[in-house]
């Protein structure tokens, strides 16, 4: 338990303490609008960090020569724990946004920071307002800002399983034409979600695959997209937990 009260602990120091850094980064925002998305990256991936040493989690990052560093790109990945987006926002090269459930709004000073970060709120009940955060999502994109989306919808709360993939989270990446980096994300469950509430020490695998340009794909393989990049990270996941097997 004493991982997880320190953790609590410095998740909310860190809120409170941040507090002045708001208008800071607001007067840089004015300034220029690029400068404060990298400042604000460089300040959460910082308290991120921390929160992944006192969880003493080890993170094998493989595939990372994969993403390019000179346009965004959609990530897609699997999601089975909380610290899916700890682990993965802390290695982005470029400001990235998620997009997170709308009930993330009611935790004011997160809120905040994950709007400086260009996260957006999605609506999964209601499929108008849907629509608009993805047309959101591919503005960003535009504007030379990565998003990373989670196609299951929710997260999957089965080990070695996998929840459809929704073709509607690939629109962003057609719709913007950037690439698509699947990412598979194995053993993350073994921190926190797999003994609720102690967070315990693990090993997971990050493992970042090719990029794709849905473009590319053939018009079958684009209709069942979301089949298709299941099926990726799913052989993925699969064959680096046979590879990795000694390691967790």
């Amino acid at each position: 338990m004493i991982r997880f009260i320190l953790t609590i602990i410095f998740v909310v120091m860190f809120l409170v303490c941040s507090i002045p850094l708001f208008f800071i980064e607001w007067i840089i925002g004015k300034i220029s609008p690029n400068a404060k998305s990298r400042s604000s990256l460089a300040i959460v991936n910082w308290a991120f960090r921390v929160v992944i040493l006192i969880a003493g989690t080890k993170v094998l990052a493989v595939g990372e020569e994969n993403v390019p560093k000179d346009t965004p790109v959609l990530y897609v990945a699997n999601h089975r724990s909380y610290f899916d987006i700890i682990l993965t926002y802390v290695r982005v090269p470029r400001p990235t946004g998620y997009i997170s459930k709308k009930e993330m709004l009611k935790w004011p000073l997160l809120r905040q920071w994950m709007k400086n970060l260009h996260c957006l709120f999605l609506d999964r009940e209601n499929v108008k307002e849907g629509i608009k955060t993805i047309l959101a999502a591919v503005e960003k994109e535009r504007n030379g800002i990565s998003i990373c989306i989670f196609p299951e919808g929710t997260r999957n709360k089965r080990n070695d399983t996998f929840l459809p993939f929704h073709d509607g989270s690939f629109k962003i990446a057609s719709k913007a034409n950037v690439p698509v980096i699947p990412v598979t994300l194995i053993n993350t469950a073994a921190i926190f979600e797999d003994h609720l509430p102690k967070i315990k020490k693990a090993t997971v695998v990050i493992h970042y695959g090719e990029p794709v340009y849905l473009k590319d794909l053939d018009k079958e393989t684009q209709k069942n997209v979301g089949d298709y990049f299941q099926k990726i990270i799913s052989d993925t996941y699969f064959a680096d937990k046979e590879r990795f097997k000694d390691r967790f």
